[in-house]
């Protein structure tokens, strides 16, 4: 059981997920700076989304890096286990369900946003990521939680959920968010409080990267 919602926001990219399995975001969660972003999930093959990022970074055209994948001769005997989306630097997301994709399956796709589930407890989950997405305010971190969250609401996955996180890439060479909850009976709460933790010192994580001397200490000796 897993629902994701993949996005483009002007440079940067995101993605949100949630399962009933543990340590989801680890498998599931694919993003480059300045490239793009997938999810691989559903009996979850997790270089799928590396195939798709490589497909993106040869060419740039999402729709094609996904044919490519479900085409391409090593994934012949297993792709109508997987369910995949991917998003590039311009255009719709796009998404596919294999035939053997569990329970009740869906996508949904808009200009700069793809979401998809399976074992779903209906088909219109997907749409109900996107539509809470564009209604949300705030940092985009804040506004994909909020679209998680508005899919549980609305049912969510057909099980409880275990696991959930959070990540975005923006205009430095590593996840400026990345964050999990690998097996709680709350993740999506417990993912909102470290959220909530994070988001105000998520920049300056960003410039003690680039440079350190400016960056401000949180007082915790050798501090990251």
């Amino acid at each position: 059981m897993t629902m994701s919602l993949v996005v483009r926001d002007g440079e940067r990219f995101g993605i949100v997920v949630s399962s009933s399995s543990p340590a989801v975001a680890a498998r599931v969660a694919h993003l480059r700076p300045g490239l793009g972003a997938a999810a691989s999930q559903n009996v979850t093959d997790p270089t799928l989304g590396a195939s798709l990022l490589d497909g993106l970074a040869d060419h740039g055209d999402a729709e094609r890096a996904l044919a490519d994948v479900i085409g391409a001769a090593r994934n012949a005997k297993t792709i109508a286990h997987r369910q995949l989306t991917v998003l590039g630097r311009s255009g719709p997301g796009f998404a596919y369900s294999g035939s053997r994709t569990l329970g009740k399956h869906a996508s949904a796709t808009a200009d700069g946003a793809v979401a998809a589930g399976n074992m779903l407890a209906g088909e219109h989950i997907p749409g109900v990521l996107l539509d809470a997405y564009a209604a949300a305010s705030g940092d985009l971190e804040e506004r994909l939680l909020a679209a998680l969250r508005a899919g549980v609401a609305a049912g969510g996955e057909e099980g409880p959920l275990h696991s959930a996180g959070l990540a975005v890439v923006a205009d430095v060479d590593w996840r400026v968010t990345d964050l999990r909850v690998d097996w709680a009976d709350d993740p999506v709460d417990r993912l909102g409080g470290l959220l909530d933790v994070w988001l105000p010192q998520r920049d300056d994580y960003v410039r003690r990267g680039l440079d350190p001397a400016s960056a401000p200490s949180y007082g915790v000796p050798g501090d990251l």
